[in-house]
């Protein structure tokens, strides 16, 4: 699809009040995508498991206006927030082109997380992909004709204006984003969930996010990618990227979890790698991070276990396993990792679905 495709087409004057709640999922990026060119579009192509736990839940209001521009509030956990608007105020001027609405409502924005905001659980991802949904809703009111598979297209392309992974949060169980030779109708405009049959080694995969450090992170993942532009390893990285989302694909249809395995956690580590070969250099793993590492590497040897880590653009470790090895996990978790998390919290997740209206 062009970009053209996703300018509004509707009669505006249809709808005087309205209010939607959608609650969209966070997602983790198994092959990262780490730099970008505006708008949002990625240098290489991920793939993503669509979690299921970690999600926003955000209701939006709409009241017609006459003021003839962008006027919204911003609550977030109960709490006005207007030091989150300008990002918010951002991503609506970028928007604008497709959803020229939006300077007709007035609109309140309620959000809320189910868990801690900026602690490397890509909290843009399910919040920006929640207003986009939200969006959505209010844009099939004012045009009906629209499909469901425009609706998903266009929610997953306004979110990724938002934050470029949020464009993964919109569908589900397995996510592609950036347009990729080997991956049916893959695209730099949006997610698209992933075309092939996955293996039922894959379909109960697992997800205990380990909390090494619930604060703010040091460096914004918008101010990482920027250095992806001098890098000097950024166009190897990039190849490398591509050619692990081909493997990637065959490894989820073929079932062999050693190579999950292997592929995922040399991924987590090299998107580490980037941002301590940068200029400025910077690290957001925490010696916890690392004792966490060796920890399951000397796990995993010991019990011939499935277990393995991914890391996203913070401290905190992704845990993923299969179904079968819970219980397991479960007290490896609690005898030998939880003293390496801040007050030794985890949150349980697994492969989820996508985004869902709540009525």
């Amino acid at each position: 699809m062009e970009t053209s495709e996703f300018i509004f087409i509707g009669v505006k004057d249809l709808i005087d009040k309205a209010k939607f709640t959608w609650k969209t999922p966070s997602n983790i990026a198994l092959v990262k995508y780490w730099g970008k060119t505006n708008p949002q579009i990625p240098k290489n192509a991920s793939i993503s498991f669509t979690l299921n736990n970690c999600h926003t839940t955000t209701t939006m209001e709409f009241e017609k206006s006459s003021s003839n521009k962008i006027d919204f509030e911003l609550y977030f956990e109960g709490q006005k927030k207007d030091e989150f608007k300008p990002k918010i105020k951002e991503f609506f001027n970028r928007i604008l082109k497709y959803c020229s609405y939006l300077t007709d409502y007035k609109i309140i924005i309620n959000s809320k997380n189910s868990f801690p905001h900026s602690s490397g659980i890509a909290s843009s991802a399910s919040g920006m992909s929640a207003i986009a949904m939200c969006l959505m809703s209010l844009e099939r009111e004012l045009n009906p004709s629209i499909t469901n598979e425009f609706f998903n297209k266009k929610a997953s392309f306004l979110a990724r204006l938002g934050s470029g992974s949020a464009s993964r949060s919109i569908e589900g169980d397995v996510v592609v984003w950036g347009s990729h030779s080997k991956i049916e109708k893959s695209s730099n405009l949006y997610g698209i969930k992933f075309p092939y049959k996955i293996h039922s080694a894959f379909k109960d995969y697992q997800d205990t996010i380990l909390l090494v450090d619930k604060g703010e992170k040091q460096v914004s993942s918008t101010v990482g990618h920027n250095l992806m532009h001098n890098h000097p390893y950024a166009e190897q990285r990039f190849k490398q990227a591509n050619e692990n989302v081909l493997k990637l694909s065959e490894i989820l249809q073929n079932g062999n979890i050693k190579e999950f395995i292997n592929l995922v956690e040399s991924e987590a580590l090299t998107l580490h790698a980037m941002m301590l070969t940068s200029n400025p250099y910077f690290i957001l793993m925490k010696p916890n991070t690392l004792q966490i590492i060796n920890k399951i590497w000397e796990y995993r040897a010991k019990n011939n276990s499935n277990v393995c880590f991914t890391l996203d653009a913070g401290a905190n470790v992704h845990l993923l396993y299969p179904l079968k090895e819970k219980k397991q996990i479960e007290v490896f978790i609690k005898n030998e990792l939880a003293d390496f998390c801040d007050k030794g919290q985890n949150i349980c997740d697994n492969l989820g679905f996508g985004a869902k209206e709540i009525i």
